[in-house]
């Protein structure tokens, strides 16, 4: 039997830095239709739920075929809630059981279908694991990270001070563009990550943060060579 897989996008109305950010026009259309038309296409997807606290986003959202079957808390609804907190207060509320839950943010512009049935793929085949999500290499090790608290830069690992590049380990941080897990698994571990993670690891040119004007300059400049 198909699992039953369900994908949330966490949505709501406040932005402080972009305004209406969720909802903004990015090349063309409003940005959270990306991720709504990349999640329909993929063709793993059953059912697509939009958490909101506004009702423009939540038309929107609809518009591009999603469902918003309620509105979000206004305790899940402030700066302070987490997407973890979301994605619980969801799975509270739907009556349906699912294999499997794909979180996306509204700016995934860049989580593609192949990108979401390459995820479904990869967790599916490792029956140990219990989530996957993206993440990159960092573009510098780690190891030769220096500080500084206003006097004189520091090493903060003196011991790889002198060591070559290619001598460090990879290290890779959260691209904050997809998660798919088990719900049981990130309702007993209280994060999207849980013990028993697989990465996905995405090119840099694939993936961008959109907290700024200038990230979404960037992210749009990416995009076009990403289309052409």
């Amino acid at each position: 039997m198909k699992p039953r897989v369900l994908a949330i996008i966490p949505a709501r109305g406040g932005s402080k830095r972009i305004e209406r950010k969720n909802i903004k026009f990015f090349a063309g259309q409003e940005i959270i239709g990306y991720p709504i038309q990349a999640l329909k296409s993929s063709g793993v997807i059953d059912d697509i739920i939009v958490s909101t606290d506004d009702i423009e986003i939540a038309e929107v959202a609809k518009k591009f075929g999603a469902q918003v079957p309620f509105l979000r808390s206004a305790k899940n609804a402030d700066d302070f809630a987490t997407t973890f907190d979301v994605i619980a207060e969801v799975l509270k509320q739907i009556e349906q059981n699912y294999d499997y839950v794909c979180c996306l943010y509204p700016t995934s512009v860049f989580a593609t279908s192949g990108v979401i049935k390459q995820a479904f793929q990869c967790l599916s085949e490792q029956d140990d694991a219990t989530s996957i999500a993206t993440c990159i290499e960092y573009s510098h090790p780690i190891q030769r990270a220096l500080t500084y608290d206003g006097g004189y830069l520091q090493p903060k690992y003196p011991e790889y001070y002198n060591s070559r590049t290619q001598d460090l380990a990879k290290n890779y941080h959260d691209a904050g563009q997809l998660y798919l897990f088990t719900p049981l698994a990130v309702l007993k571990s209280k994060r999207l990550i849980t013990e028993r993670c697989i990465p996905l690891i995405l090119e840099s040119n694939l993936t961008q943060d959109i907290d700024t004007l200038t990230d979404w300059e960037l992210a749009e400049l990416k995009f076009s060579y990403v289309a052409t």
